[in-house]
């Protein structure tokens, strides 16, 4: 059990470092015209619209972003965007394949 446990740990701090190397770089490429970066409500609408996904998740960062996790409730797509402290809304990361836990549980996992 305690090795279990410590696996998903692992897993999760990954998750956890790629998603804070991501918000650290988001000043430069949103300043540098980046895509993936706009108002709040064009992002979410868009992601609503084509992949239909809402949220499941958010999470304050230690520089004051706030981390936003959407995915499709059959979990086709998800997608995590940040909210920096200054305001910039940028996609960071998108992906096929999500699943909560609660679908893990129910033995729906990939």
């Amino acid at each position: 059990m305690q090795s279990s446990f410590l696996s998903r740990r692992g897993a999760s701090c990954v998750a956890s470092g790629l998603v804070m190397a991501a918000i650290a770089l988001l000043p430069a490429d949103a300043a540098a015209g980046n895509d993936q970066c706009g108002k709040r409500k064009d992002i979410t609408q868009q992601l609503q619209q084509k992949y239909k996904e809402r949220l499941v998740g958010l999470g304050i960062t230690s520089q004051g972003g706030l981390v936003e996790v959407l995915a499709a409730r059959d979990g086709a797509t998800w997608s995590i965007i940040v909210t920096t402290a200054e305001g910039v809304i940028c996609l960071v990361a998108a992906g096929e394949g999500w699943r909560s836990r609660s679908m893990v549980a129910a033995g729906l996992a990939l």
